[in-house]
């Protein structure tokens, strides 16, 4: 009988230990196959990435060599990583501003729709949905200056003489890619934000229409403080994505017509695939790296004092 509860007692003391084991150490249990993955997916291809600016590694074949920062330097020195980085920053401005503007409209009226809600939410989210090759082909087809159905309605009714052509004229093309991002991208920004308004207690809204605030005022000093954290994860999620925009702008005009379309990504790509060199293409990498850390830690900082402010209000 002594025996039994002895075994029983240290069978007990074992399984204690071995959940109190388990309490410590379940986080990183948990944790550990997502880390695997971000290792695989993210940290391996950027160390290589970063390896390989300093190499003279080819798709030629060439036996790859250390050759310090002459690939950071060529890239520098080429004319083209400007205009392709003056590119970049005018697609990201021109994208987010106008995504966050007609988001921040749509969202409103969203908000005060009562009727058909999830109909008008439904048709909202139709741009989001479709793949961006099928997003690409279809404003190709529209806008063609010879059988697109744009330049068709605008010669039927006499708007213009001759058909536009959208994506093949410098002055012209950049405006158009985007446009069409906005038109792509205002869904996400319109159906965050009004989950944001949503939050907001009607009864702040009566109570400052009752003190005679304004519309503005209501939108300055109730609207904006509730929705700017958002906003802000928003802008810096969009910020990265436009800034590494490839897709969109390859499949609509390829960089071109020139180098009038052309963006740090697509420039890369060219170094790489079309000059093969793989050393230069992976310099222009890191520095687009660079240059969104950079902009991300002023995000974040300003969206660290958002934050406080709510905090403290």
């Amino acid at each position: 009988m002594k025996e039994k509860l002895h075994a029983e007692k240290k069978a007990g003391g074992l399984r204690g230990r071995m959940i109190a084991f388990a309490d410590r150490h379940m986080e990183p249990i948990f944790i550990a196959p997502a880390m695997v993955v971000t290792i695989v997916l993210l940290a391996w291809p950027i160390c290589m990435s970063i390896y390989y600016s300093f190499t003279n590694k080819s798709l030629l074949g060439k036996p790859v060599e250390f050759v310090g920062l002459s690939n950071y330097v060529s890239v520098l020195q080429n004319s083209e990583f400007y205009i392709s980085l003056w590119n970049t920053v005018v697609y990201t401005v021109l994208s987010l501003s106008l995504q966050l503007l007609f988001g921040f409209i749509v969202a409103l009226a969203l908000n005060r729709i009562t009727r058909f809600k999830g109909l008008f939410r439904t048709l909202c989210l139709i741009p989001w949905a479709f793949p961006m090759i099928i997003v690409s082909f279809t404003w190709s087809y529209l806008l063609n200056d010879i059988y697109g159905i744009v330049n068709g309605k605008l010669l039927a009714w006499g708007i213009v003489s001759q058909p536009i052509q959208f994506l093949a004229d410098p002055k012209l093309a950049m405006i158009t890619v985007s446009l069409i991002n906005v038109w792509f991208g205002v869904p996400l920004f319109a159906i965050n934000i009004l989950a944001s308004l949503q939050t907001i207690p009607k009864e702040l809204y009566e109570a400052a229409e009752m003190d005679g605030a304004t519309v503005w005022q209501r939108f300055r000093f109730i609207t904006l403080p509730f929705v700017r954290v958002v906003v802000g994860l928003l802008i810096i999620l969009r910020t990265i994505w436009i800034f590494n925009s490839f897709d969109l702008i390859f499949l609509l005009t390829g960089g071109g017509p020139g180098v009038s379309t052309q963006t740090m990504p697509i420039f890369a790509y060219r170094m790489g695939w079309t000059l093969y060199s793989l050393g230069r293409s992976s310099a222009v990498t890191i520095l687009l790296l660079i240059i969104l850390a950079v902009a991300c830690t002023i995000y974040f900082k300003v969206l660290d004092h958002w934050e406080s402010e709510v905090d403290q209000g």
